[in-house]
């Protein structure tokens, strides 16, 4: 299913009502996830990673996942790419300060879970900028600091340098939709 754009405030995102059970959005990714030389532990261990970071930070495990699969469609050996500031953006959430694992695959649990949580702290603190809610107001512009550092309230889709489709994008994987 094709992704649809989303544009405007928070308001004119997907309820949460319409977001799919982190077990449904999870397998509906798992061929893609294979596709990047994931092993089956890897992608076994991705979700015990997420489950510990939501539980141990407070993020919804599907929040989370989506931003897996949204920077690094899940490839635990995802390279390093450089944010807005120069910084290395690493690991499975492509964070600054993430470790890493470039081009390597059969990672241990530790590994995995080190990518996510550090991820996980990063988007967290994001939440905590705009009132660190679990509701759609907070997490998608949440989602709009995570990938530009600020936002435009009336448009979370002017990514001001950044990726402007990154909010819809992780709106439509929230919903279940795939690449």
């Amino acid at each position: 299913m094709g992704f649809t754009h989303y544009q405007g405030p928070a308001s004119a995102f997907p309820r949460m009502h319409e977001w799919k059970s982190f077990e449904t959005i999870f397998n509906a990714n798992k061929a893609e996830m294979a596709k990047t030389g994931d092993t089956g532990e890897d992608i076994g261990r991705i979700w015990n990673g997420v489950r510990e970071a939501s539980h141990k930070i407070g993020v919804e495990d599907r929040v989370i996942f989506a931003i897996i699969m949204q920077e690094s469609t899940g490839n635990v050996g995802v390279g390093t790419t450089t944010n807005m500031d120069g910084h290395g953006t690493g690991g499975l959430m492509q964070c600054d300060g993430s470790p890493q694992f470039g081009g390597k695959h059969g990672l241990s649990q530790d590994q995995i879970t080190s990518m996510i949580m550090a991820g996980t702290k990063h988007f967290k603190a994001n939440l905590k900028q705009v009132g660190d809610k679990d509701n759609e107001d907070c997490i998608y512009k949440a989602l709009r600091l995570y990938n530009s550092g600020s936002m435009n309230e009336a448009n979370l889709s002017d990514g001001k340098g950044a990726t402007n489709s990154y909010v819809s994008d992780v709106a439509n994987r929230l919903c279940g939709r795939t690449n």
